[in-house]
Order: C-alpha cells, then sequence, then structure tokens
C-alpha cells in the first residue's frame, strides 16, 4: 500500500503524511454525514447523544451558538454512520496503518471526529496519545484522515519529529489526569513543531508516543478530522477504554495469535473524563480527581 521508504520514515520521525488515501466519493460521503450532525448542533445548547458508557457523543465548544455551530467532537461515528465504519474497519486508511504497524495483526480501537469549524477557539495541548490509550506494548497508531482540507492557517496537527523515541511524559498535575504534558516539558521539547496538512482524503500516520498538540482555527474554511486509533493484535490494553465502542477489538488485518506482547513502560493510568471528551479534562473543568 505504501513504499519501503515511506515506512521507514515513519519509524525515524514518528508520523508520515500520505494524500489521496480516500476517493473523493469516500469522502463526500463522509461530510455529507458530519454536515448533517454540525446542522444538527444548531438546536442544542449543550453537549448531546449518548454513547456505550452514557457520556454525551457530540461535544460543543464553548462558544458554540444556532448562529455559529462550533460541534468540536463526535464521539464513535462508526456506530451511528456506515460511511465512517467503512472507513475505519474495511478502507486504504485501515490496511496503511496495519502496514505501519506490521506484527501479526492490527485490530481496531476507538474511533472520533475532532472538528475545527471555521472561526472558533478549539484547541488541544501539547500531549501523547498512549497516555490515554495504554497497552502492553507501545505498537498503535493514531490514523488521522482530513475530510476537510487541512492548512498550514486552519488548526493543523503539530508535532515533534522524533518525539516518539522518548520519554512518556505525566500528563497527571496536582492529582488530576490533565490529558497534556507540564509547561516545563513544552518550554524544552516542544519549540520546533512540524505542521501536518494536506487536501482531503490525506491521512496523517502517527504514532501514539509522538508528542503533537494543535491551535484553533482562525479562518473560513474548516478543519475536520476523522481520528482512528489501530492497535497490533498482540497489544493488551490496559485500564478502560476513553471511548468504549460496540467495534472495539475488531480485527481489520492478519489474525488472531493468542500471544500478548509486553515493552517496557512505567505510567500511571488515565483516568476517563466525566465530561463528553478529554477538552474538558484539558481546559481543567473536568470533575474526576484522584
Amino acid at each position: 500500500m505504501i513504499e519501503q521508504w515511506q515506512i521507514e520514515q515513519f519509524h525515524q520521525q514518528g508520523f508520515l503524511v500520505v494524500e489521496n488515501v480516500l476517493t473523493a466519493s469516500e469522502i463526500n460521503a463522509l461530510q455529507k454525514d458530519f454536515d448533517n450532525w454540525v446542522e444538527d448542533s444548531r438546536h442544542h445548547d449543550n453537549a448531546w447523544g449518548e454513547t456505550l458508557d452514557g457520556r454525551a457523543r457530540f461535544d460543543l465548544e464553548s462558544d458554540h451558538s444556532p448562529e455559529h455551530p462550533s460541534l468540536r467532537r463526535v464521539t464513535s461515528p462508526t456506530e451511528i454512520s456506515a460511511s465512517y465504519l467503512q472507513t475505519a474497519l474495511k478502507s486504504r486508511m485501515a490496511e496503511i496503518a496495519a502496514q505501519l504497524i506490521g506484527h501479526n495483526g492490527t485490530r481496531f480501537h476507538h474511533s472520533k471526529i475532532n472538528s475545527k469549524l471555521p472561526h472558533t477557539a478549539t484547541q488541544v495541548k501539547w500531549h501523547q496519545d498512549f497516555l490515554f490509550t495504554p497497552h502492553s506494548n507501545d505498537s498503535l497508531i493514531t490514523a488521522l484522515l482530513m475530510v476537510s482540507d487541512v492548512t498550514p492557517e486552519n488548526g493543523p496537527l503539530n508535532v515533534i519529529p522524533g518525539s516518539h523515541n522518548g520519554p512518556l511524559w505525566s500528563h497527571w498535575q496536582n492529582g488530576k489526569f490533565t490529558g497534556a504534558v507540564e509547561e516545563t516539558v513544552v518550554a524544552q521539547h516542544c519549540q520546533e513543531p512540524v505542521a501536518c496538512f494536506g487536501p482531503s482524503g490525506s491521512v496523517c500516520f502517527m504514532h501514539t508516543r509522538l508528542l503533537h498538540a494543535s491551535s484553533p482555527n482562525e479562518t473560513e474554511h474548516p478543519r475536520t478530522l476523522f481520528i482512528t486509533v489501530y492497535a497490533a493484535e498482540d497489544a493488551l490494553p490496559y485500564g478502560e477504554n476513553p471511548l468504549p465502542s460496540i467495534h472495539t477489538g475488531t480485527l481489520v488485518a492478519g489474525e488472531e495469535s493468542g500471544l500478548i506482547r509486553s515493552t517496557d513502560n512505567q505510567l500511571r493510568l488515565p483516568q476517563k473524563p466525566r465530561g463528553a471528551s478529554f477538552f474538558v479534562q484539558q481546559a481543567g473543568n473536568d470533575l474526576a480527581s484522584a
């Protein structure tokens, strides 16, 4: 599906952007469903809907209004959309993720849509995904599909190349899981970011340990990502899935080995947010504490 040099670049840098992973018709189907959810959001003042664990499926930014919708998260869209389910489990995106993970096989772990509609305040602080989804090994990939065009200006993903080879930084401060690294880590290790962008249909494949963040969208152009997390078949999840789904554990490539592979990591298990998404944790507004 991809060339050997791309696989080598992914392992060296911790990320890989591939264009034209999905076709225009596939993207149009995803965009149509998302547009319908945005239109529905105009009739809501607070997060709404319900997921497998009882939390809201649709999450709104603080600047949301009927005239200025700011739908920032759709949790587990695979459960309510055939197009998103197909993309997560049976698309070229899933095949490339499996190729990058290697080993005996690859499982679907969870998915969500993170969106930054025009002139909205949504931002993401510096963090590493593995601290949200720890497993017995770190052969996990976050695939970020660009449903809309992503530009250097509309709040793209920013990454620190090679940081997946560094330490796992604590995401706990003052007895709370904040979902972000401390400011001292940002000052010392996150000052030379690389932006990941491309036309709709592109995918950024990101190693689970890579430091990354993103800024608000201050342009007229939406930035919508369908984010799917894949894990090696022999990676045993630790703790709760932050976004449990009826599709969690589905094998998207390879076969069952019956084995568990372990790598040497030391970390504190995360907390699931009581709110609709990890955005409340990063903002310090979640009620969960140690």
